[in-house]
């Protein structure tokens, strides 16, 4: 007796929302964390490399794709992507934010929104800019680094164990002080010491080590940096006087990168968690993606949607992970080259001539 014959079901598709011309900007914003015209500037970028080569009718668009990566993004969350009225089934929404995320993580993408300033006039622009804040004279940028949690990679699991007892990246970044991001650098693990990823980092080497920034401009960062001429850091045991005055300005002008990467996390959920992707490379697509969007959202006048806004916050979110009680102190410089005296002195002769009242 022949087999039955197998009838093919057909495929049943969800309906696909407009979003883009059912919502309206606020909606846009407070879901994607983009305006229209800010997706389909960041559509734009990609839109070449993202495009399905096939004739069918139901593939996934650029501009679809660029949402479902956004919402991710926004909210930590994939799951979200596919029950958020878009369409795409959960393996789609995964294959399509590791294709989006790819494409938008490229040197040439990235390169447009990532400035550092090193002519004279964009230095003297950004220094005036922090002045104002509390009166610190040539500053062009506030450096420091930030844990973003990971799940335990298959490899190398113990190098990303960091101080807090649990896995990251820990990822160094300069704000300007209007909170736009200079620079990022996301591929080191977390037991990494912040001093080593800036001395491996470009902004070492090649920005400041070549003498591209004209002098008597300089970052501010915390004490576990070394001090430089080109990187001021607090005094361990200040004076009263000069030395008082310069921390207590250095402290409140520092502080612009501490709020920075406070707006970074609280615009993109998806770095306030655990991060649940693998390989780590992956990881640091998504740091370097959401470094890039929060630029545009800058660049484009986009506040961070108020707390009562935000919808389907990230599961697991501490109160704030950078400000958590430390479970272990700040772990010594590993033992190379003892701190250069020349930083220091740099340091005592800008505190003479900028901070003494007396003179």
């Amino acid at each position: 007796m022949a087999a039955p014959m197998r009838i093919r079901q057909p495929r049943n598709f969800r309906d696909r929302k407009d979003v883009l011309n059912e919502l309206s900007d606020a909606e846009l914003i407070k879901r994607y964390r983009l305006d229209r015209a800010g997706i389909m500037l960041v559509t734009d970028l990609v839109r070449e490399r993202i495009t399905n080569q096939t004739e069918r009718s139901r593939a996934v668009t650029p501009e679809m794709k660029v949402l479902v990566t956004l919402r991710y993004l926004a909210t930590g969350k994939m799951q979200l992507c596919s029950g958020d009225d878009l369409g795409p089934s959960q393996q789609t929404v995964s294959r399509v934010i590791t294709e989006t995320l790819f494409a938008l993580s490229r040197n040439e993408i990235l390169s447009q929104y990532f400035k550092f300033p090193v002519t004279l006039e964009n230095c003297h622009t950004k220094a005036v800019d922090f002045q104002q804040i509390a009166g610190f004279p040539g500053v062009i940028g506030t450096i420091d680094g930030t844990h973003v949690r990971i799940t335990a990679p298959k490899e190398f699991e113990a190098e990303y164990v960091n101080r807090k007892k649990y896995h990251s990246i820990n990822v160094q970044v300069v704000f300007d002080a209007t909170y736009r991001i200079l620079d990022i650098v996301a591929r080191w693990p977390g037991s990494v010491h912040d001093a080593r990823i800036l001395r491996e980092s470009s902004l070492n080497q090649v920005v400041f080590g070549r003498g591209m920034v004209p002098d008597g401009y300089h970052l501010l960062g915390d004490s576990g940096y070394p001090c430089k001429k080109w990187l001021l850091t607090p005094y361990l045991r200040p004076q009263p006087g000069p030395q008082s005055d310069y921390n207590r300005a250095h402290k409140k002008t520092r502080n612009v990168v501490e709020r920075g990467i406070g707006q970074l996390k609280r615009r993109f959920l998806v770095l306030h968690g655990e991060i649940r992707v693998t390989p780590t490379a992956k990881v640091c697509q998504i740091i370097k993606v959401c470094a890039m969007l929060h630029n545009i959202c800058k660049d484009r006048n986009i506040r961070i949607p108020a707390p009562e806004d935000i919808d389907e916050p990230a599961e697991d979110i501490e109160e704030d992970y950078d400000n958590a009680p430390l479970a272990v102190q700040q772990p010594p410089l590993p033992p190379v080259a003892p701190r250069p005296r020349e930083g220091l002195l740099y340091r005592d002769e800008f505190v003479n001539l900028h901070f003494d009242n007396d003179e």
